[in-house]
C-alpha cells in the first residue's frame, strides 16, 4: 500500500515538474524572441540597465527550467538532496514574492521607481544609451504621456523649456521646441499604472496561477522528501 502511494506520488511529481519545466521553456523562448526582435528596446531604469523585459523573462524562464529539471530528476531517483533543493528554492521564491505584497513595501517600491526613472531621463539621447532612448520614445508615444511625473521633468534634462519630440501631440522634427500647448502633459508613470490597474484581473489571475503552481510544487516535493525519509527509516 505504501509502495503504491509512493509510486503515485512519484508519477505526480514527475508530471507536475515536467509541466513546470515546459512553462519555463515557454517563458525563456518569449524572452529570447523579445531579445532578438526588440534588441534596442531596453529598460527605462538607470541603476539596472540590464533589467529589460527580455532579460527578465530569460532569467525567470531559466530558473523555472532548472527547478523543474531538479524536481523531475529528484522524483525519478527519489533523491532527498534534490527534493530538498527544490523545496528550499520554491520556499525562497514564495517568501520573496509575499514580502513585495505588503503595502509599505509597495509604497517604497513606488517611490524608488519614480526616483530611478527620473535619473534615467538624464541618459536620454546620450551615447551608448540608444535602448533607453528608444524605450522612452515608445512609452511616451504609445501612452500619450510626457516625463515621469510631469512634462517639466524634461526641463531639468535639457536645461531649457523643451521636451523630446515623442511628447508632441502631432509628431514632427523639433516639435519639442515649440509651444507647450502642443505637448502631452499626462505623467507616464501614472498612465502606465492606470493601464496595469485596467488589466488587474488578468494580472491577478496570472499571479494566482503562478502562486498555486509554486505552492503545489512545494507540497509535492516536501511530501515526497518526507516519504523517502520514512521509507529509509523503516527499512533501516
Amino acid at each position: 500500500m505504501a509502495e503504491g502511494c509512493m509510486r503515485a506520488l512519484r508519477y505526480s511529481m514527475v508530471f507536475f515538474n515536467l509541466l513546470f519545466w515546459l512553462g519555463g521553456c515557454g517563458i525563456l523562448g518569449v524572452g529570447v524572441w523579445l531579445s532578438v526582435t526588440q534588441g534596442n528596446f531596453a529598460t527605462l531604469s538607470s541603476s539596472l540597465p540590464s533589467l529589460s523585459a527580455a532579460n527578465l523573462l530569460i532569467a525567470v524562464g531559466t530558473i523555472i527550467m532548472v527547478i523543474g529539471c531538479l524536481g523531475c530528476v529528484g522524483a525519478v531517483k527519489e533523491s532527498r538532496p534534490l527534493l530538498l533543493s527544490v523545496s528550499t528554492n520554491l520556499w525562497t521564491i514564495i517568501s520573496k514574492e509575499s514580502t513585495v505584497l505588503f503595502p509599505s513595501q509597495i509604497e517604497q517600491i513606488d517611490q524608488y521607481a519614480q526616483s530611478d526613472l527620473k535619473k534615467g531621463l538624464q541618459l536620454f539621447g546620450t551615447e551608448g544609451n540608444i535602448g533607453l532612448t528608444n524605450a522612452w520614445s515608445i512609452v511616451q508615444t504609445d501612452f500619450r504621456c510626457c516625463g515621469v511625473t510631469n512634462h517639466t521633468d524634461w526641463f531639468e534634462v535639457y536645461n531649457a523649456t523643451r521636451v523630446p519630440d515623442s511628447c508632441c501631440l502631432e509628431y514632427s522634427d523639433n516639435c519639442g521646441l515649440e509651444n507647450p500647448g502642443t505637448w502631452w502633459t499626462a505623467p507616464c508613470y501614472e498612465r502606465v499604472k492606470g493601464w496595469l490597474q485596467e488589466n488587474l484581473v488578468a494580472l491577478w489571475i496570472f499571479a494566482l496561477c503562478a502562486a498555486l503552481t509554486q505552492i503545489l510544487g512545494l507540497v509535492f516535493s516536501m511530501t515526497m522528501f518526507c516519504q523517502t525519509v520514512k521509507v529509509d527509516t523503516f527499512y533501516a
